[in-house]
C-alpha cells in the first residue's frame, strides 16, 4: 500500500511516519515542498520496515499531476495551518476524489472539518473515503464520550483538554492556527444554545490523575478552536455545553498568550498572526518543567434511573509517547485499511470511524496510562481506594485490608 503523506517531515507528519515505519507492507511518500529537507528526513529514520520516499508536493500546484504521478492509496494531509487555507481549501479533497484516492488529513480548525460533509455524495460515487480531523481532536475524544456515556440515557455536558509536554515541540503551522484564532469568535454550544466563545479568553483549572498513576500538576486550561465543538455537538445534540481546552506549559507563556489574546477580544489589534514567529521561538526555546503530558474528558449525564452523573476519563504519557498520540488515529486507520478494514465511503468528520479499543491497542507497550473516575467521592469508600480507582483493586488483599 501506498501512502503519500503532505508535511510528512514537519512535525505531525514526520510523526505519522514514525508511526507507520515500521510496516513493511507500506510505501511511505515523505513529501512536502523541499526535497532536501523530505530527503534528510528519510534518512534520519533509517532503516526503516517501511520503504521511506522522499517526494516533492506542493498542495498549490497541479495537484492532479502531482498524484498521478505518485498514484498513493491514501493521502495523508499533515500540512496545515488549516485555518488558514482561504480559498480553495478543499483542493486536495477535490483532487483525491476525481482520482479515487483515499484520503485523511490532521485537521484541528472546526470550520474546516464541518465543511468536509459537502463532499460527502462524491467521495461516495468515487467510492473513497475522506475522513477530516483525524486526530485527538475530535477522534479520541469522540471515542472517550462513547465509552463514558455508554449507559446514560442523556448526555448534558461535555468538556476535556489536552495539555502537552512543554518538551513536546510545536511546529510553525501548530503556532500560526493559534495566533490565527486567538481571541476571535468561535462558535460553540453553551448552555443550551449557540453562542460564540473566544479562544485563549476563557479557562478552567483541572487535575489529569488517572487511577495509580502520578498525577499531573493541576493544569489551567484555555478555550481552544477544535472540530469537537461542533463535532460532538452533532453527535450529542441533546448536550447543553461542550467545551474544549488546552493546557500549554510553562504557564507563564500561557497566561501572556491569554493577555494577548485579550487584546485581540478587546479589538486593540486585529491578530496575533504578526507575531506567531515570535510566539514560536518562545514556546520551543523557554522549556522547563516535567516531561510528561495528558488529557482529560469529562461527561454529565442521566442514567437510567434519572439520577445525574459525572463521569471522567484521564490519559497520562511519558516522555517522548505523549507527542505521537495526535497522530495515533491515522496509524489506525492506515493499519485498519491493510488488514482489509477500510472506513465506509463518504466525506466527514472521523469521528465515527475508530473507538477507545482501537487507541489502547496502540498505547498498549508505551509509557500511555489511561482510567476512569467518577465525579463524586464515596464517602463509605477509604481513602486510598477513592484515590486509587480501579487500580485499587490490584493491589493485594493484604494492604486493601490495612
Amino acid at each position: 500500500m501506498k501512502v503519500l503523506v503532505v508535511g510528512g517531515y514537519g512535525t505531525f507528519g514526520g510523526r505519522t511516519v514514525e508511526l507507520l515505519e515500521g510496516e513493511p507492507h507500506l510505501i511511505l511518500f515523505v513529501a512536502g515542498r523541499s526535497l532536501a529537507k523530505a530527503d534528510a528526513y528519510c534518512k534520519k529514520r533509517a532503516p526503516t520496515a517501511a520503504q521511506l520516499v522522499p517526494a516533492l508536493f506542493d498542495r498549490d500546484g497541479d495537484l492532479a499531476a502531482q498524484l498521478a504521478a505518485f498514484e498513493p492509496d491514501i493521502v495523508v494531509d499533515a500540512s496545515g495551518p488549516f485555518q488558514a487555507y482561504g480559498e480553495g481549501r478543499y483542493r486536495l479533497i477535490e483532487a483525491c476524489i476525481a482520482r479515487r484516492i483515499n484520503y485523511l488529513d490532521l485537521a484541528d480548525g472546526s470550520d474546516f472539518v464541518a465543511g468536509v460533509s459537502a463532499f460527502d455524495e462524491a467521495a461516495r460515487n468515487a467510492g473513497v473515503f475522506v475522513l477530516s480531523g483525524v486526530s485527538s481532536f475530535p477522534v479520541l475524544t469522540a471515542a472517550v464520550v462513547r465509552r463514558l456515556s455508554s449507559d446514560l440515557t442523556r448526555v448534558d455536558g461535555i468538556r476535556g483538554g489536552i495539555a502537552p509536554s512543554p518538551f513536546a515541540g510545536v511546529g510553525g503551522n501548530v503556532i500560526r492556527a493559534i495566533a490565527g484564532y486567538a481571541g476571535q469568535p468561535v462558535r460553540l454550544v453553551r448552555n443550551g444554545r449557540p453562542e460564540q466563545g473566544r479562544p485563549f479568553t476563557e479557562q478552567l483549572r483541572y487535575t489529569i490523575a488517572p487511577p495509580g498513576q502520578l498525577p499531573l500538576r493541576n493544569t489551567l486550561f484555555s478555550l481552544v478552536d477544535v472540530p469537537d465543538l461542533r463535532a460532538l455537538a452533532a453527535l450529542w445534540p441533546e448536550a447543553k455545553t461542550i467545551w474544549m481546552g488546552a493546557g500549554p506549559a510553562p504557564e507563564v507563556l500561557h497566561r501572556a498568550l491569554i493577555c494577548l489574546a485579550w487584546l485581540v477580544r478587546a479589538g486593540l489589534i486585529g491578530s496575533l498572526l504578526p507575531l506567531a514567529p515570535l510566539m514560536h521561538q518562545a514556546t520551543n526555546r523557554l522549556r522547563w518543567g516535567e516531561h510528561r503530558g495528558g488529557m482529560f474528558v469529562e461527561v454529565e449525564g442521566s442514567d437510567r434511573a434519572g439520577a445525574i452523573v459525572k463521569r471522567s476519563w484521564h490519559l497520562l504519557a511519558e516522555g517522548n509517547d505523549g507527542p505521537l498520540i495526535p497522530s495515533m488515529a491515522v496509524e489506525a486507520l492506515v493499519r485498519k485499511a491493510l488488514a482489509g478494514d477500510q472506513p465506509a465511503p463518504g466525506a466527514r468528520a472521523a469521528v465515527r470511524d475508530l473507538e477507545l479499543r482501537d487507541y489502547e491497542a496502540l498505547f498498549a507497550g508505551r509509557t500511555i496510562y489511561t482510567g476512569f473516575r467518577n465525579g463524586a467521592a464515596d464517602e463509605d469508600k477509604p481513602l486510598y481506594a477513592e484515590l486509587l480507582g480501579a487500580a485499587w483493586q490490584g493491589l493485594p488483599e493484604a494492604i486493601r485490608s490495612m
